[in-house]
């Protein structure tokens, strides 16, 4: 932990660990939204975690089955993390910010798809139960928003050349447990 002048390697090893299962967790976030994975959705969570989204405040258990309906509405969708900044309080709690991007779409009658790209950050209390770091609290704050103009099948707009992988529902074909 920050500020300890004479860490063990122990203890070094300990807070490396801690993190990297904090970003694995992170990682599981982002790409079970993507690949419309409701279970691997819940493993990030703690079920009575405090959730604040804006459009939605309530439990871990509450929201999954809320963001999982929104992702399926979107025939495409795209959620990349940055780098978290972790700050580990003790050996099982973490106070964590991370910047986040995502982009939406749907699919219009004309076959064309059109969107939302979205910035914000999360801001996020980590717990350790029984050797599994999970998110216990989350606020996210949505930064900005930008649209995302019509977009042809597989042919990306020069204004804005971001197409993405039309997954429909879950048990992708390309999906991989990890």
């Amino acid at each position: 932990m920050v500020g300890h002048p004479r860490m063990t390697a122990a203890a070094s090893l300990d807070d490396l660990l801690a993190k990297d299962a904090i970003i694995d967790v992170l990682a599981r976030y982002a790409r079970t939204l993507d690949w419309l994975d409701e279970e691997g959705q819940a493993s990030c969570f703690w079920p009575d975690a405090a959730i604040d989204y804006g459009f939605f405040k309530g439990s871990a258990a509450d929201f999954v089955p809320v963001v999982m309906a929104i992702e399926r509405r979107s025939a495409r969708r795209w959620h990349l993390s940055g780098p978290p900044a972790i700050r580990l309080l003790d050996a099982a709690h973490a106070e964590v910010e991370t910047y986040g991007l995502t982009a939406g779409a749907r699919q219009g009658e004309d076959g064309t798809y059109a969107g939302t790209m979205y910035g914000g950050r999360y801001l996020d209390a980590f717990e350790k139960r029984e050797s599994e770091w999970r998110i216990a609290r989350r606020d996210y704050i949505l930064d900005w928003s930008h649209p995302i103009p019509e977009q042809p099948v597989f042919d990306p707009n020069a204004a804005f050349p971001l197409p993405i992988l039309e997954i429909l529902q879950g048990g992708h074909s390309q999906y991989r447990p990890i």
